[in-house]
């Protein structure tokens, strides 16, 4: 690699942490509370604790009923910015109420969701028909996450890099590319 390139990948690298840097809690989800709960199994131990807790996850099932709106969430653990983790499995669910009335077409079946409030105890319910007891928080604050993906091109053949237009026209025949889709919660 030559020094240009080098310089350029630790230009890159550099602009790279700078940005993760700037990642932050939405200010919906701060709390002043040090000792929030952000571990769902950790709640889930104890949930008649007046505790307050973070959590976040993905939207299984909306309900409004007449002053609130009943969301049950599958869990999925949140990182330092309250973002849930698409890397990692779910861990349980659990059901957040919010007053009012919030939209099924915005908060549909599918969403990611990051929620701040307070334990409230357990329900009865079921998923299905298997029937299943879910930790409640009565959330105070929430914030919708959405998906975005990119697609990261790789070109392959060490010995003709393959730069600009003429990437796409004039391929050496053993070159080819390859490439991932990248998945980022927003």
């Amino acid at each position: 690699m030559s020094i240009r390139g080098i310089s350029r990948y630790l230009l890159m690298m550099s602009s790279l942490l700078m940005i993760s840097a700037c990642a932050s809690l939405p200010q919906e989800l701060e709390t002043q509370n040090p000792a929030v709960v952000t571990d769902f199994q950790t709640w889930q131990a104890n949930p008649n604790d007046q505790q307050e807790v973070r959590l976040g996850g993905v939207i299984a099932n909306i309900s409004n009923l007449s002053d609130k709106t009943r969301l049950e969430i599958v869990n999925m653990p949140i990182g330092n910015a309250g973002k849930p983790m698409l890397s990692h499995e779910p861990k349980g669910r659990f059901v957040a109420y919010v007053q009012g009335f919030l939209d099924p077409v915005t908060y549909s079946e599918g969403r990611l969701i990051t929620v701040l409030g307070d334990s409230a105890g357990t329900e009865k319910g079921s998923v299905d028909k298997y029937q299943h007891q879910f930790p409640v928080v009565n959330a105070r604050a929430y914030h919708l996450w959405r998906v975005e993906e990119r697609v990261i091109i790789n070109d392959i053949d060490p010995f003709y890099p393959c730069y600009g237009f003429n990437c796409r026209v004039w391929r050496h025949p053993i070159s080819g590319n390859s490439g991932r889709v990248i998945q980022e919660v927003k």
